[in-house]
């Protein structure tokens, strides 16, 4: 049993290395900057992809300047990224990718995120984006690109123009808390410690406390039977891997939350954790809900969902609408957060294409 995090892929702490590289891909000029310097070209990057949000993600919450800035830098999964800003022929900024460069698994697959401006779309400045993605992706020995869009958004369409094939499908849900019944909470904790008798609960905020790290490493390390793309391996998990995961979060300014359930052995069976961005004070955003597999059975999923929400009111009580992720094939998540009262959203497709394909193609757009 295990939530997807807050939003697609997940975070890395990188060091940049002063390379300023800058290419002409057709006729966009394709340069990398430092994000975690912020400037110009992130102030470029983050205008244009609120531009976008209308017709790229209309229903989500955006991402505030500095989560956005810290996404650019460090971006979500733990491992390397190189964020590049396309400029047209007169210089102004026209669109951006970045591209995430597993390193400890999938070393074959490059995730690129793609944005072109709206003003710029339908020119070829994706396509230019894309090509140069490719590149780089061949040349850090990737042989498949990976990416996300929005059901029915350009980014899909832009996908099935390049002959992307299709993979697992995310589903966004919402919570909206205001709509909770009187006696809600207490009804559903009621239920969920009838199962997990023996169980206690513990929580914290921020970093996790040294002595809680290797075990939050080992749940989190239990998400590997969680859906996934074909073809892929789960993330390996260790103490480093967390830290890292805490000091994005840190970067971001998230004020963020744990809380887990302890066995009567002492061990963490099970967690839930959940961030909030102080520049959007009404949304809750979820990151993992996993529970080990030798405690399964007990609905201490639910349990520990009931007490964050709980938590939360004490907290954060202006939040009023949390947000989460799942595989659409994840029924035990689904069905407890439909319990909770989550409901859809929206639904994010993955797509991926072979690197080479990307390198011949010629798409428009």
């Amino acid at each position: 049993m295990h939530e997807e995090r807050r939003a697609r892929p997940r975070p890395a702490e990188i060091r940049w290395r002063g390379e300023r590289d800058a290419v002409l891909a057709g006729s966009v000029q394709v340069e990398r900057f430092d994000a975690a310097a912020g400037g110009e070209q992130v102030r470029a990057c983050h205008e244009m992809y609120l531009a976008g949000l209308p017709r790229d993600d209309p229903l989500g919450p955006a991402m505030s300047p500095r989560v956005f800035a810290a996404w650019l830098a460090y971006g979500w999964t733990e491992d390397p990224v190189e964020p590049w800003l396309g400029r047209d022929r007169s210089g102004h900024p026209c669109g951006y990718s970045v591209l995430t460069l597993p390193e400890r698994e999938n070393r074959h697959i490059a995730f690129v995120n793609v944005l072109v401006d709206p003003a710029h779309r339908r020119a070829g400045v994706g396509s230019a984006l894309v090509r140069h993605a490719a590149e780089r992706a061949s040349r850090a020995g990737r042989s498949l690109l990976s990416a996300d869009a929005l059901a029915d958004s350009p980014g899909s369409a832009f996908a099935r123009a390049w002959g992307a094939r299709p993979e697992i499908a995310d589903v966004r849900r919402v919570l909206d808390v205001r709509a909770l019944r009187p006696g809600e909470l207490t009804r559903l904790r009621s239920r969920a410690e009838g199962a997990a008798a023996g169980y206690a609960l513990v929580s914290w905020e921020g970093p996790s406390p040294d002595d809680q790290l290797p075990a939050v490493a080992a749940l989190n390390a239990a998400t590997a039977d969680m859906p996934r793309m074909a073809d892929t391996q789960a993330q390996l998990w260790d103490t480093e891997r967390v830290r890292m995961d805490e000091r994005r979060m840190m970067a971001q300014g998230l004020r963020h939350y744990t809380v887990a359930a302890r066995s009567q052995a002492g061990e963490l069976a099970g967690l839930t954790q959940l961030s909030v961005d102080p520049s959007l004070p009404g949304w809750g955003f979820q990151e993992f809900t996993v529970v080990a597999r030798p405690h399964r059975g007990h609905r201490l999923g639910l349990l520990v969902k009931v007490a964050m929400l709980e938590l939360l009111a004490d907290r954060e009580p202006q939040v009023t609408r949390i947000i989460t992720g799942n595989a659409d094939s994840n029924e035990h998540m689904i069905a407890i957060n439909a319990e909770l009262g989550f409901t859809v959203l929206d639904r994010w497709e993955g797509w991926t294409l072979p690197a080479r394909r990307a390198l011949a193609a010629r798409v428009p757009g």
